[in-house]
């Protein structure tokens, strides 16, 4: 069994993979993470292998513990990768966007796959059918452009995210709503078909926090998977084991 520790800046996903069948997901908060895994590793005693994936900062002590009771693989610019990374910046790919191409690489061989990830930021990434990665983009998130209009201004209030109900907003409210989802939404489906016109055989999957939400809004169509990238940081840690 595998253990997969995805850290954030204040909060972990923790799962388990048997094989490639996700066993077990969990959001802790980053200073209880031990307590976490020690219960983890109580209940499901044949966890081996583990690794790490870190945006945020995990405490040394807290690696020397995992590192103490599974065999670890933490993800950086060097980890060996499924796919053939063309970035002309490797050093600086976030890990999240490592696994989310590894995911793509393992459930669509041999294939163009555009991976949209709806979280704090919306980002793009390209692997082509060559299993070469070639890049993408990264865009301010749903929360984000609120905070912004928030922040930024005198006078907006910082709303929750809600559907509008079309592009013309009668309201200060309802205007916001408009331009940030509707933005959002229009961002996205431009992005698919500026990619389509050069790959006719895309394949386009969303996942993220904010996927489920965006994924009936949008025209284009695409596979919406939450575990995206769970599954792809169980992929790159197989992938090390072999």
């Amino acid at each position: 069994m595998n253990l997969i520790i995805d850290v954030g800046n204040s909060f972990v996903k923790l799962a388990i993979f048997k094989g490639d069948e996700l066993l077990f997901k969990k959001v802790v908060e980053l200073n209880v993470l031990v307590k976490h895994i020690d219960i983890l590793r109580r209940e499901y005693t044949a966890i081996g292998n583990a690794i790490i994936a870190s945006v945020g900062k995990l405490k040394q002590k807290d690696l020397v513990y995992i590192k103490a009771y599974f065999n670890v693989v933490v993800l950086h610019a060097d980890t060996k990768l499924p796919f053939n990374n063309s970035y002309k910046t490797p050093s600086t790919l976030g890990v999240d966007r490592m696994a989310l191409v590894a995911a793509a690489v393992k459930q669509f061989k041999n294939e163009d796959v555009l991976i949209i990830d709806a979280g704090t930021c919306i980002t793009y990434d390209f692997i082509n059918a060559k299993n070469n990665y070639l890049g993408g983009a990264i865009s301010p998130g749903i929360d984000m452009r609120y905070k912004s209009l928030n922040n930024l201004t005198a006078n907006l209030p910082l709303l929750e995210k809600e559907l509008p109900e079309g592009i013309i907003g009668t309201t200060t409210k309802d205007s916001m709503h408009s331009g940030v989802i509707n933005g959002v939404v229009y961002e996205i489906d431009g992005v698919i078909a500026e990619y389509q016109r050069k790959y006719s055989h895309l394949t386009v999957i969303l996942t993220g926090g904010d996927g489920n939400f965006l994924s009936k809004q949008l025209k284009s169509t695409i596979f919406a998977n939450s575990n995206f990238l769970l599954e792809g940081l169980n992929y790159i840690l197989q992938f090390n084991l072999d």
